[in-house]
Protein backbone atom coordinates (compact mmCIF):
# COMPACT_ATOMS: atom_id res chain seq x y z
CA UNK A 1 0.00 0.00 0.00
CA UNK A 2 1.52 3.37 -0.93
CA UNK A 3 2.03 6.02 1.74
CA UNK A 4 1.73 9.75 1.43
CA UNK A 5 5.27 10.94 2.07
CA UNK A 6 7.33 12.85 -0.47
CA UNK A 7 10.63 13.38 1.35
CA UNK A 8 10.87 10.09 3.28
CA UNK A 9 11.18 11.97 6.57
CA UNK A 10 9.94 10.02 9.58
CA UNK A 11 9.86 12.65 12.31
CA UNK A 12 6.34 12.30 13.70
CA UNK A 13 5.56 9.86 16.49
CA UNK A 14 2.10 8.55 17.26
CA UNK A 15 0.45 6.31 19.84
CA UNK A 16 -1.31 3.22 18.50
CA UNK A 17 -3.32 0.49 20.18
CA UNK A 18 -2.08 -2.96 19.28
CA UNK A 19 -1.84 -6.55 20.45
CA UNK A 20 1.78 -7.29 21.33
CA UNK A 21 2.96 -10.89 21.05
CA UNK A 22 5.62 -11.51 23.70
CA UNK A 23 6.23 -15.14 22.72
CA UNK A 24 4.78 -17.79 20.45
CA UNK A 25 5.41 -21.44 19.60
CA UNK A 26 3.81 -23.91 17.23
CA UNK A 27 2.85 -27.50 17.95
CA UNK A 28 1.97 -29.87 15.14
CA UNK A 29 0.77 -33.32 16.12
CA UNK A 30 -1.28 -36.25 14.90
CA UNK A 31 -3.91 -37.39 17.38
CA UNK A 32 -4.67 -41.05 16.81
CA UNK A 33 -7.85 -42.89 17.70
CA UNK A 34 -9.42 -39.98 19.56
CA UNK A 35 -13.12 -39.81 20.35
CA UNK A 36 -15.23 -36.98 18.93
CA UNK A 37 -18.85 -36.67 20.02
CA UNK A 38 -20.97 -34.55 17.69
CA UNK A 39 -24.38 -32.99 18.22
CA UNK A 40 -26.55 -30.41 16.47
CA UNK A 41 -26.52 -32.65 13.41
CA UNK A 42 -27.98 -31.41 10.13
CA UNK A 43 -30.24 -32.87 8.88
CA UNK A 44 -31.63 -34.15 12.16
CA UNK A 45 -32.20 -37.80 13.06
CA UNK A 46 -29.72 -39.49 10.68
CA UNK A 47 -30.16 -43.22 10.17
CA UNK A 48 -27.28 -45.11 11.80
CA UNK A 49 -24.76 -46.56 11.29
CA UNK A 50 -22.98 -43.53 9.82
CA UNK A 51 -20.05 -43.51 7.41
CA UNK A 52 -17.30 -41.03 8.23
CA UNK A 53 -16.31 -38.70 5.37
CA UNK A 54 -14.07 -36.02 6.87
CA UNK A 55 -13.59 -33.56 9.71
CA UNK A 56 -12.01 -30.12 9.89
CA UNK A 57 -11.78 -27.14 12.21
CA UNK A 58 -14.46 -24.46 11.91
CA UNK A 59 -12.43 -21.55 13.31
CA UNK A 60 -8.82 -20.44 13.68
CA UNK A 61 -9.30 -19.42 17.32
CA UNK A 62 -8.71 -22.15 19.86
CA UNK A 63 -10.35 -22.28 23.29
CA UNK A 64 -7.93 -22.35 26.24
CA UNK A 65 -9.04 -24.54 29.14
CA UNK A 66 -7.41 -25.80 32.36
CA UNK A 67 -4.71 -23.14 32.10
CA UNK A 68 -1.88 -23.27 34.65
CA UNK A 69 1.09 -20.87 34.44
CA UNK A 70 4.08 -21.17 36.79
CA UNK A 71 7.15 -18.93 36.62
CA UNK A 72 10.42 -20.84 36.66
CA UNK A 73 12.63 -19.94 39.62
CA UNK A 74 15.79 -20.69 37.67
CA UNK A 75 14.53 -18.64 34.66
CA UNK A 76 12.42 -15.76 36.09
CA UNK A 77 11.49 -14.36 32.67
CA UNK A 78 10.04 -17.69 31.60
CA UNK A 79 7.22 -19.89 32.81
CA UNK A 80 5.72 -23.34 32.41
CA UNK A 81 2.44 -23.11 30.54
CA UNK A 82 0.04 -26.04 30.81
CA UNK A 83 -3.32 -25.99 29.07
CA UNK A 84 -5.83 -27.83 26.94
CA UNK A 85 -6.45 -26.26 23.54
CA UNK A 86 -9.97 -27.08 22.42
CA UNK A 87 -10.50 -27.00 18.65
CA UNK A 88 -14.10 -26.79 17.34
CA UNK A 89 -14.55 -29.19 14.41
CA UNK A 90 -17.26 -30.17 11.96
CA UNK A 91 -17.65 -33.85 11.12
CA UNK A 92 -19.17 -34.76 7.76
CA UNK A 93 -20.77 -38.20 7.33
CA UNK A 94 -23.18 -40.20 5.16
CA UNK A 95 -26.00 -42.07 6.89
CA UNK A 96 -27.52 -45.42 6.02
CA UNK A 97 -29.98 -43.75 3.64
CA UNK A 98 -27.00 -42.40 1.67
CA UNK A 99 -27.80 -38.87 2.84
CA UNK A 100 -24.94 -36.54 3.70
CA UNK A 101 -25.01 -34.73 7.02
CA UNK A 102 -22.75 -33.01 9.51
CA UNK A 103 -22.45 -32.21 13.18
CA UNK A 104 -20.33 -30.12 15.53
CA UNK A 105 -17.79 -31.42 18.03
CA UNK A 106 -14.38 -30.63 19.50
CA UNK A 107 -10.82 -31.96 19.49
CA UNK A 108 -8.57 -31.29 22.48
CA UNK A 109 -4.79 -30.81 22.28
CA UNK A 110 -2.84 -30.82 25.59
CA UNK A 111 0.24 -28.58 25.80
CA UNK A 112 2.98 -28.36 28.42
CA UNK A 113 5.61 -25.86 27.26
CA UNK A 114 8.07 -23.21 28.44
CA UNK A 115 7.38 -19.66 27.21
CA UNK A 116 8.65 -16.13 27.81
CA UNK A 117 6.38 -14.17 30.16
CA UNK A 118 6.25 -10.37 30.52
CA UNK A 119 7.01 -8.83 33.89
CA UNK A 120 4.07 -8.34 36.30
CA UNK A 121 1.94 -5.31 35.40
CA UNK A 122 -1.52 -3.84 35.96
CA UNK A 123 -2.61 -4.92 32.49
CA UNK A 124 -2.51 -8.73 32.43
CA UNK A 125 -1.15 -10.84 29.60
CA UNK A 126 -3.29 -13.44 27.85
CA UNK A 127 -2.55 -16.97 26.68
CA UNK A 128 -4.30 -17.63 23.37
CA UNK A 129 -4.09 -20.08 20.50
CA UNK A 130 -4.54 -20.12 16.75
CA UNK A 131 -5.56 -23.54 15.46
CA UNK A 132 -6.19 -25.65 12.39
CA UNK A 133 -7.25 -29.31 12.28
CA UNK A 134 -8.15 -31.81 9.58
CA UNK A 135 -9.06 -35.48 9.68
CA UNK A 136 -9.26 -37.71 6.59
CA UNK A 137 -9.67 -40.94 8.59
CA UNK A 138 -12.32 -42.03 11.03
CA UNK A 139 -15.20 -44.33 11.75
CA UNK A 140 -18.55 -44.23 13.47
CA UNK A 141 -18.64 -45.83 16.91
CA UNK A 142 -22.02 -45.46 18.61
CA UNK A 143 -24.88 -43.18 19.55
CA UNK A 144 -25.52 -41.99 23.11
CA UNK A 145 -28.17 -39.83 24.73
CA UNK A 146 -27.02 -37.70 27.67
CA UNK A 147 -29.38 -35.32 29.47
CA UNK A 148 -31.78 -35.40 26.54
CA UNK A 149 -29.09 -34.62 23.96
CA UNK A 150 -28.20 -37.20 21.31
CA UNK A 151 -24.49 -37.57 20.56
CA UNK A 152 -23.05 -39.42 17.57
CA UNK A 153 -19.59 -40.69 18.48
CA UNK A 154 -16.71 -41.11 16.03
CA UNK A 155 -13.16 -42.36 16.48
CA UNK A 156 -10.80 -40.42 14.24
CA UNK A 157 -7.16 -39.69 13.42
CA UNK A 158 -6.61 -35.93 13.33
CA UNK A 159 -3.75 -33.68 12.20
CA UNK A 160 -3.62 -30.53 14.33
CA UNK A 161 -1.55 -27.35 14.18
CA UNK A 162 -1.73 -25.09 17.22
CA UNK A 163 0.13 -21.79 17.70
CA UNK A 164 0.30 -20.83 21.37
CA UNK A 165 0.85 -17.11 22.08
CA UNK A 166 1.51 -14.84 25.04
CA UNK A 167 -0.19 -11.55 24.18
CA UNK A 168 -1.25 -8.26 25.70
CA UNK A 169 -3.27 -5.27 24.48
CA UNK A 170 -0.86 -2.32 24.70
CA UNK A 171 -0.37 1.26 23.57
CA UNK A 172 2.85 1.81 21.63
CA UNK A 173 4.70 4.92 20.47
CA UNK A 174 5.87 4.38 16.89
CA UNK A 175 7.38 6.60 14.19
CA UNK A 176 5.10 7.36 11.27
CA UNK A 177 5.34 8.46 7.65
CA UNK A 178 1.80 9.82 7.76
CA UNK A 179 -1.47 8.38 6.60
CA UNK A 180 -1.65 5.72 3.92
CA UNK A 181 -3.01 6.61 0.50
CA UNK A 182 -5.64 4.03 -0.37
CA UNK A 183 -6.01 3.47 -4.12
CA UNK A 184 -9.47 3.14 -5.70
CA UNK A 185 -10.84 -0.38 -6.13
CA UNK A 186 -10.32 -1.97 -9.51
CA UNK A 187 -13.69 -3.24 -10.64
CA UNK A 188 -13.75 -6.79 -12.00
CA UNK A 189 -15.15 -7.08 -15.51
CA UNK A 190 -15.33 -10.01 -17.86
CA UNK A 191 -13.45 -8.98 -20.95
CA UNK A 192 -16.03 -10.41 -23.33
CA UNK A 193 -15.08 -7.94 -26.06
CA UNK A 194 -11.32 -8.25 -25.49
CA UNK A 195 -9.59 -8.37 -28.86
CA UNK A 196 -12.69 -7.26 -30.70
CA UNK A 197 -12.52 -3.55 -29.87
CA UNK A 198 -8.81 -3.55 -30.76
CA UNK A 199 -9.57 -4.41 -34.38
CA UNK A 200 -9.52 -1.56 -36.96
CA UNK A 201 -12.86 -0.45 -38.36
CA UNK A 202 -11.71 -1.31 -41.90
CA UNK A 203 -9.08 -3.69 -43.22
CA UNK A 204 -5.52 -2.43 -43.30
CA UNK A 205 -3.31 -2.05 -46.35
CA UNK A 206 -2.91 0.62 -49.01
CA UNK A 207 -6.07 2.61 -49.82
CA UNK A 208 -7.21 2.30 -53.43
CA UNK A 209 -8.13 5.17 -55.82
CA UNK A 210 -11.67 4.19 -56.66
CA UNK A 211 -10.56 1.80 -59.37
CA UNK A 212 -8.57 4.42 -61.27
CA UNK A 213 -5.32 2.62 -60.67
Amino acid sequence: MPINNSDGNCSEKICIQAKKVFDACVKQTMLQQITVSISDVNPSNPVTPLRFVSAKSTTTKGIIENLVVERLQERPKYGRVQADIVVPVEVVYIDSNNEEGSGMGTVTVPVDVVMFLPEPSIIPYTIEASVSAVSPEGQYSQTQEIDGVTYYIFVINCCVTAILKVTMDVELIVPTYGYAVIPPCQEYTEEVCSGYFELPLFPGGRMGNGGNG
